[in-house]
């Protein structure tokens, strides 16, 4: 699994938005070749402080960043960027 085609999505428990987040962004990282390691930030004080009013978030390995909402296309944007 190549590292750099790999999309975190920051995520916490019970959390309808990501949900939607992840039935959005799944047929885009088949479709492009790109992998998802999900993080709920819930319990991490660091990542509540960061993401907590924006989850979710996905966060490629350059470090940009996209917060919901996001669409297909800006998602594929934020991929194709790298």
């Amino acid at each position: 699994m190549d590292s750099n085609k790999i999309v975190t999505l920051y995520s916490g428990t019970d959390c309808h938005l990501c949900e939607q987040a992840r039935a959005l962004i799944e047929p885009l990282l088949e479709q492009l070749g790109w992998y998802c390691r999900e993080v709920n930030i819930r319990g991490d004080e660091a990542l509540e402080a960061l993401y907590g009013l924006r989850i979710p978030v996905l966060k490629t390995p350059s470090g940009a960043e996209k917060a919901w909402p996001f669409s297909a296309g800006q998602v594929r944007r934020l991929l194709l960027a790298g």
